[in-house]
């Protein structure tokens, strides 16, 4: 609950001083929104707001009062919004999936208001103020739905457009969201990625297994809601995959359908779905939220549990994006196994970065680490089940955490190395970023422990022999050299 109206006020610093109570009420020991809490506590209300524009008020038979639908809070509500949705549902007959949040407010309140409440000595209630905490919905239909009200306690409703809202607080905070687009039209709130490989293979994410989680223990896309502070889905769908699985970045992101969900309060959640393609190694990403991350095909849809609508949604997709690729087959090689006459290599990727003053990056690999200790190093990986570039951008945020994109990324040079005879030959391709973003800094200690600009003439005398070979080579313009194979 602080929480919530701490952000609120962050928004609007200059109520803080009129909220001085309920900042008291919240700092107490009492429960705030307690209806033996005095001389004030916590109320909810609900701003139900249609296509033209007007907000849902009912009238209270008890103050005579006109007000959006609201009241106090219950023990079984999980928050102040479910609070409001149990609200105006209990008031107004609405069901709870004939609302949907705002983009312009989401789950953070549109308005707090203080009003005083009268003394009712037929309940023994001392008079008291509400501090009133208001939440916008749209209503998710183009005509209003029919009402079901209270007879109890309320006596009539009306649509009143925002210039004629009732709350003052209230009727500012709309009548200037209305140039930013508060018009009663619903729009998505959540943004999904569809990913896929190209192959007809998708990429699936399975939901933890926990109360109040939305959709738990079933099989969903990545992704998530919408932060007031993201400027587009996009940007929405972008930073909730760098935040649940750092490191796998689609080299695209389209978007590709709307659909609508359920919230854990009941709510209709319109969700902007974007197709993207990568094809990495699932089970070696970094997953920061629920349980794992597998592939799957069309033809495993029906065994699996999936999330409502999602198999739909891929067997379209699959449709209209018919595999570019053949599915994984069967018959190539075991890992440790190569076809006759032929040797496996191990494929990895290098970062070849340049300052605006020309100097190169290098890090310092960690004096335990089995290769080239306390030696210098581009920033590397090898590549797992995945496209180069994907893993060169997997790496660089992993590693470093600078971000590339992909279209940014060109291919200078190529070393063809072997340590020994005994060991496997390797491939080394080296990347050139044209920009990025982010300062390097030290993010896997245990591999490397400092990140320094180097000026191409002088470099250390401490660098793995195969990267001063390619920076020798991409200085002079050589796109290939090999190392360890003997002089030629």
């Amino acid at each position: 609950m602080r929480a919530t109206i701490e952000t609120y006020l962050s928004r609007h610093a200059e109520e803080r001083d009129s909220l001085e109570g309920l900042l008291a009420v919240l700092d107490a020991a009492e429960e705030p929104s307690s209806r033996a809490t005095l001389p004030g506590h916590v109320t909810c209300s609900a701003v139900v707001i249609d296509r033209d524009r007007r907000v849902l008020h009912i009238g209270h038979r008890v103050t005579g009062l006109l007000l959006c639908p609201g009241g106090h809070v219950e023990a079984g509500d999980r928050t102040l919004l479910a609070a409001a949705v149990r609200e105006v549902c209990e008031e107004a007959g609405l069901r709870p999936g004939d609302l949907c949040l705002t983009p312009q407010f989401l789950a953070e309140p549109i308005d707090v208001d203080v009003h005083d409440i009268d003394a009712n000595p037929a309940k023994g209630e001392p008079a008291h103020q509400h501090f009133d905490v208001r939440f916008a919905f749209y209503l998710t239909a183009e005509q209003p739905p029919a009402l079901a009200l209270q007879d109890d306690e309320v006596a009539g409703a009306r649509w009143l457009p925002y210039a004629d809202v009732r709350s003052p607080t209230l009727r500012a905070k709309l009548l200037a969201a209305e140039a930013d687009g508060l018009d009663g039209c619903p729009e998505p709130v959540s943004a999904n990625a569809l990913i896929h490989d190209g192959a007809g293979r998708y990429l699936l994410h399975l939901r933890d297994d926990r109360e109040g989680m939305w959709e738990p223990w079933v099989l969903a896309l990545v992704g998530g809601k919408r932060s007031r502070d993201d400027a587009s889905l996009e940007a929405t769908l972008r930073r909730e995959l760098a935040e649940e699985v750092p490191g796998l970045v689609p080299t695209e992101l389209v978007p590709f359908a709307v659909q609508e969900a359920t919230s854990v309060d009941g709510l209709a959640v319109p969700i902007s779905v974007y197709a993207g393609r990568w094809s990495g190694d699932a089970g070696a990403v970094d997953l920061r939220e629920g349980v794992l991350l597998t592939w799957c095909t069309v033809d495993m849809l029906d065994r699996l549990r999936l999330s409502p609508g999602l198999g739909e949604l891929i067997r379209r997709h699959a449709a209209e994006h018919p595999a570019t690729e053949g599915p994984p087959d069967d018959t190539y090689p075991l890992p440790d196994e190569a076809p006759p006459g032929t040797e496996l290599h191990i494929v990895g990727v290098h970062l070849h970065l340049q300052d605006d003053h020309g100097r190169i990056l290098l890090g310092l690999r960690h004096p335990d680490s089995a290769f080239a200790p306390d030696t210098w190093h581009f920033l590397a990986g090898h590549c797992e089940r995945e496209a180069a570039i994907d893993c060169l951008v997997r790496e660089a945020k992993e590693e470093a955490g600078i971000t590339i994109a992909p279209e940014d990324v060109d291919l200078v040079h190529t070393v063809h190395h072997v340590d020994s005879p005994n060991v496997r030959p390797r491939i080394a391709l080296v990347f050139q970023a044209r920009s990025w973003t982010g300062d390097p800094e030290v993010l896997e200690p245990d591999r490397c422990v400092e990140w320094r600009w180097w000026e191409p003439q002088k470099l250390p005398a401490a660098v793995v022999p195969y990267t001063r070979r390619a920076i020798d080579g991409i200085l002079r313009g050589r796109p290939y050299s090999e190392d360890g194979w003997g002089e030629r």
